[in-house]
């Protein structure tokens, strides 16, 4: 069984923390990889820095200009991560746009995730279809699953396909527009959250985009099997460095 369905069987509210690889410094990757696992996260998505990442908000956006500066790239993420699971054990997912996987090469990318011990993968611009038709089974050999996102907009009938050929969980964008960090959730918010819990689906939901505190997980998590904040980690990473990160952590549940 894969990591991610493990930590998905566990009875609790499961928080998951986004951060870019190459950011703040090049050689942070790994280092604040450890910091979450020790700190109590209970799973890390690690963001391949994109030039052009349209769904993403100023703070993601701002924070992969600099990693791309810094000289981050999927080659050096991979070399830094090859002796990962010498010291974390939790769920480790990548997060990135299609385009620099598909020019690293789909299947050595595939086999790449799995020789450092990448659990899952988050590519917002690969639509489930072409994934179905000519990915599953590369991405299936390589012990790698793959998570789809929904949006309020996303239709019944769309959510239930991706339902039906995914092995992990659903990523439930919190709203329509892109990423960032937010103080608290409206009520059609949480109308969405209720009405896609009440669709009973048989991959849980987690929650992403708009998680910043206390508050806004709570609320995230009502209807849903765990929380993702990235926006706001990368803020404190900003201007509190990698010591801060066991209090913003603490801080959150």
């Amino acid at each position: 069984m894969n990591r991610i369905q493990k930590k998905l069987e566990e009875d609790k509210k499961l928080l998951s923390i986004y951060f870019t690889a190459g950011y703040p410094e090049i050689e942070d990757t790994l280092p604040i990889l450890q910091t979450l696992e020790k700190s109590g996260v209970d799973m890390v998505e690690i963001g391949l820095p994109f030039s052009d990442p349209l769904a993403d908000g100023p703070t993601i956006q701002e924070s992969a200009s600099i990693a791309i500066n810094n000289g981050m790239n999927t080659k050096v993420l991979f070399a830094q991560l090859k002796d990962m699971r010498k010291t974390v054990k939790i769920p480790v997912l990548l997060m990135g746009y299609f385009n620099p996987i598909l020019q690293f090469g789909v299947e050595k990318f595939c086999q790449k995730c799995r020789d450092v011990g990448i659990d899952g993968l988050i590519i917002p611009d690969l639509p489930v279809g072409v994934y179905e038709e000519s990915y599953k089974e590369m991405f299936l050999n390589a012990g790698l699953i793959n998570i789809f996102l929904i949006t309020p907009h996303t239709t019944q009938e769309r959510i239930r396909y991706m339902d039906s050929v995914s092995d992990g969980f659903i990523y439930m964008v919190s709203s329509a527009g892109t990423t960032g960090a937010k103080n608290t959730f409206k009520k059609e918010q949480a109308d969405y959250f209720k009405r896609i819990s009440e669709m009973q689906l048989k991959n849980p939901q987690i929650v992403g985009f708009g998680i910043s505190n206390k508050e806004t997980f709570k609320k995230a998590t009502k209807y849903a099997s765990g929380a993702i904040i990235g926006s706001a980690f990368i803020q404190m990473l900003t201007s509190k460095g990698l010591k801060g990160i066991d209090t913003y952590v603490k801080s959150l549940r």
